[in-house]
Parts: structure tokens; C-alpha cells; sequence
């Protein structure tokens, strides 16, 4: 019994099991497991676990799936202990308490027992509470038995036997179970300490803000649609309920490098942006060209550049190379500076940065942004995971990835990576894609995201299965509905993108 609550890992079933555990110890038909809530004042005795034989009732985990009909016990009514109920007797004094019968005491108030009784037909006789003390001599829950009955089936008194031997189990569940509470309380804080550093991330840019939000949303749908699978690729795959945390955890932190990137780069919405856009500048130049101009059909030509150059700075998915040219035709040009000195219209960087093919971001800073994916590696695999989280660091540091070997950092194929890794790369590249806060572009309808995907897949970016199956499961449906605008759903066939 103590090695089979010991491997319970659940803390829910382990309430139960205790219980349980109990009940056939004693001989009992009924029990009801009560954890201590809230504190002070507010303190109160919350059903948990019920189970009778008699009445073939078995709710487990009563509080997670709310439960009508069992109220909390109130451990102090009106600042004053609640003696008046068993359960809550026994929670404040710590003492076990054996009745003969409910009907025949006037020790404690059973009118919601005989209400209980009377609407199920049942008859409650001999009741047994034993408080659960953990190593601190902190009552936790306390365990009320209910109906003992002999060998021969026959209503009896919980015997003093009875009361010794439940009350050994419940030290020793007692403490198991404060164990779990306290795995419990770290697990939700390493959670909320997570999504913290995300909503950090996040807010230190609104041009990607909640990325880090939506990537664990995005990655778990794709892995359970992986789980569903019965057949194909997939079939063999599964995550166990810490496999499921593992990846939970890493998806949240699959960017936390970005913290040490600069936000002048996070934050740069068009191509001559540093610390404030650099096409104010520019303007003004062209303004004095406007002024030397020495014939009409010269100035709509110097306000045609001007208009192009402008459109050119705000980015987008692609530049042409005849548009590049244009710019470094332009750049040629001179203007008359205050002191009368002829100087380059376009300077040699500013040249470069407006000839970025997609986005707004030149070459030396996506490396100082790619930095991030080599410090998330870095900070993950120093810090003390347990073995259940040892592949964080894996999954959270391959999504820039490809199947060919060719991504970054560390240039791994497919075959050196894992499902959840591959998974979270699609996941990345598709967020990315649809998100609809990026300055240098209208957000991507699916259409155009799924076509872009299908390219990717086709030049071994992205894991062709995985986006087979984000595409078939029809996990994007979902997606798609909370996280993008209406006007960006406009796909309801997917067969053309699995060509």
C-alpha cells in the first residue's frame, strides 16, 4: 500500500487512492477526502475525493471538475471554530473522532447527513474523521469514513484497531501528499515564471508582440493532432503528461535570447530607422534638389524618386533587384548642403539599408538578432532542469533549423532533430508569417502564408510531415480563429498547398 502511494503521481489520484486505501482497510462503504483551503479566517474544507460503494458513487477530483451539490466547509464562522461540523472539528483540534452512530449523537449537527441520506435512501450509521498532519503538524485534508462493515458484511463501530491502523497510513500519506503539493508549487511557479519572461519579451517589442505567447498555443496543437495519430508518420509518436510539460516549457521559452538582443533592432519598422528614421533626413535633401531644380519635368522627377524611396523604406516581403537598381541610380545624384558643398544624395549605409530584400533588417543586424537562438541554447542548457526537462534546451533551440542542414546555429538535418523541435520550427515560421502586429507589412492571409510554407517544404526548410499534418488536421482552423482577423481567413481548401 505505502510503495503504491509513494508511485501515484498525480495529486488528484493520489487523494483518491488514499481513500481508497482506507475504505479497504476498514471495511468501510463510503469516505469523503477534504483538502484544507485558504487561510485564517477563510479557511475551509473542500471535497475532494468521494466514493460509496452502496450508492455506487466515485467522483474524483471533485474540485477540478466542479462538482454541484458539495459546498465547502467553513472552518470558522463569524471569526469562531466551526465545531459544529465533524470534518471541521477534527481539521482545528487534530484529533481523530469514531461515532456510533450519526443519528444517535448530539456532539456535532448531521441535518445535511440525514437530508443526504434521505434523498439517496440511505441510512449513515458509523462515521470515522481522522485528520492527514504533514511533517509540520499542519492538518493538509482530513478523511472521513463512513459505514464500517465486518467480513460477514454486517454495520459496525470503527473499532479502536480501525483508528490505529488509518491513522499510521495518514502520516505517511499525509507527508506524500504535502510532497506533491510542494512539486506542485514550484512546477506553478516555474510556470508563471515563464510566461513572465515571455510577456517580457513580448512587450519589449510591439512589432512582435505576443509571439512568445502564441508559439506554445501554435506548437500544441500541432503536437496533439502528432499524438492523435493512428497511422503514418506519427503513429509511433506520443507525449506522457511530463513530456507534455517539457515541451510546454520550452515553446514558452523558445526565444528568451531576445532579452539580450537590442531594442533599436527589435523595434526597427523601416529600413533608415536607428534611434529615430532616417528618411526625415533624406527628405530634406531632396527638398533642397527641388529648389535647384532648373526645369519642371526635373522636379516631378526628383518627387518621383522621393515617392519611391519612401515606399521602399517601409519594408516588405521582397525587393526586386530592378528596384535596387533604382535606388543606387538615385544614390548617384548630388545636393547642395548650406555651405554650398555637393554631396551624395544617398550615403553608401543608407544605400545598403535600403536595398534590404525582405523586412527592414540589414545583414549585421538579423546576426545580431540571430544571436538570440545561440544565447537561449547558452542560458537553457546552464541551467539545473530535472531529468523530466532535460530536452528543453533541444526543442526550444532548433526552431531556426533546417532540414537540410543549412539553418542556424548549430546546422542541423532532420534526422539530428526531434519531432517537438521540428514541430516548434513550423510553428515559428507560421506565427511569423500571419502575425499581424509587423510594421513592414498588412497581416498575411493563409492563403499566401501556406504558399510560402509550401515553397519552404519544397527547398527542405521546413519538416514536410509536420506541415502535412498542421495542414490536414486542421489544427490551423482553430488557430486561425482566435489569433487572426477575419480578413486573413481565406482558404477553405487545403489540397492545392499539399501538392
Amino acid at each position: 500500500m505505502l510503495i503504491r502511494l509513494a508511485q501515484e503521481t498525480s495529486l488528484p489520484g493520489l487523494m483518491n487512492l488514499i481513500l481508497t486505501e482506507a475504505q479497504s482497510i476498514t471495511g468501510a462503504e463510503g469516505g469523503t477526502f477534504y483538502r484544507v483551503s485558504g487561510e485564517d479566517d477563510l479557511a475551509c474544507l473542500k471535497f475532494t475525493a468521494i466514493r460509496n460503494s452502496a450508492l455506487n458513487i466515485r467522483i474524483y477530483d471533485a474540485e477540478a471538475k466542479n462538482v454541484s451539490g458539495w459546498r465547502p466547509i467553513p472552518l470558522y464562522i463569524d471569526g469562531q471554530p466551526n465545531h459544529a461540523n465533524v470534518a471541521s472539528f477534527v481539521a482545528l483540534t487534530k484529533d481523530t473522532v469514531i461515532i456510533e452512530d450519526a443519528y444517535e449523537t448530539n456532539n456535532f449537527d448531521f441535518s445535511g447527513t440525514r437530508v443526504f441520506d434521505q434523498s439517496h435512501h440511505y441510512r449513515s450509521r458509523s462515521i470515522m474523521a481522522v485528520p492527514l498532519l504533514n511533517h509540520d503538524q499542519q492538518v493538509i485534508g482530513v478523511m472521513q469514513l463512513l459505514n464500517a462493515r465486518n467480513a460477514r458484511g454486517q454495520l459496525h463501530t470503527f473499532s479502536i484497531e480501525d483508528q490505529a491502523t488509518v491513522e499510521a497510513m495518514a502520516k505517511f500519506a499525509a507527508i506524500t501528499l504535502d510532497n506533491h503539493k510542494l512539486v506542485d508549487s514550484h512546477k506553478n511557479l516555474l510556470d508563471a515564471f515563464i510566461k513572465s519572461l515571455a510577456q517580457i519579451i513580448d512587450v519589449r517589442s510591439p512589432h512582435t508582440s505576443a509571439h512568445c505567447q502564441r508559439i506554445p498555443v501554435l506548437t500544441e496543437l500541432i503536437a496533439g493532432a502528432a499524438c492523435a495519430q493512428q497511422s503514418g508518420y506519427f503513429k509511433d509518436f506520443d507525449l506522457d503528461q511530463d513530456g507534455w510539460y517539457e515541451l510546454h516549457v520550452a515553446a514558452w521559452l523558445h526565444d528568451c535570447g531576445k532579452l539580450a538582443t537590442s531594442e533599436n533592432v527589435l523595434n526597427k519598422s523601416t529600413k533608415l530607422e536607428r534611434l529615430h528614421d532616417g528618411i526625415d533626413a533624406i527628405r530634406a535633401r531632396f527638398a533642397t534638389r527641388v529648389a535647384y531644380a532648373a526645369s519642371e519635368q526635373e522636379r516631378r522627377q526628383i518627387r518621383a524618386d522621393l515617392v519611391l524611396i519612401e515606399r521602399i523604406n517601409k519594408g516588405g516581403e521582397f525587393m526586386s533587384d530592378a528596384e535596387k537598381d533604382q535606388v543606387k541610380s538615385i544614390a548617384q545624384a548630388t545636393w547642395q548642403d548650406a555651405l554650398g558643398q555637393e554631396r551624395a544624395l544617398l550615403s553608401p549605409d543608407e544605400v545598403v539599408n535600403l536595398c534590404i530584400t525582405r523586412g527592414t533588417i540589414n545583414e549585421d543586424e538579423r546576426a545580431h538578432i540571430n544571436r538570440h537562438i545561440n544565447l537561449t541554447i547558452e542560458v537553457l542548457e546552464n541551467l539545473p532542469f530535472p531529468a523530466k526537462l532535460k530536452r528543453v534546451p533541444e526543442y526550444a533551440g532548433g526552431h531556426h533549423e533546417r532540414m537540410d542542414g543549412t539553418g542556424y546555429p548549430k546546422g542541423l538535418t532532420r534526422d539530428q532533430m526531434s519531432i517537438p523541435a521540428r514541430i516548434m520550427g513550423v510553428a515559428d515560421v507560421f506565427e511569423a508569417l500571419t502575425a499581424k502586429e509587423r510594421p513592414y507589412k498588412p497581416p498575411m492571409p493563409l492563403s499566401q502564408a501556406f504558399a510560402i510554407l509550401r515553397t519552404m517544404r519544397a527547398e527542405h526548410h521546413i519538416d514536410p510531415d509536420v506541415f502535412e499534418l498542421f495542414l490536414t488536421s486542421g489544427v490551423w482552423r482553430g488557430y486561425a480563429q482566435d489569433h487572426m482577423l477575419p480578413v486573413q481567413i481565406d482558404v477553405d481548401d487545403i489540397k492545392p498547398y499539399l501538392v
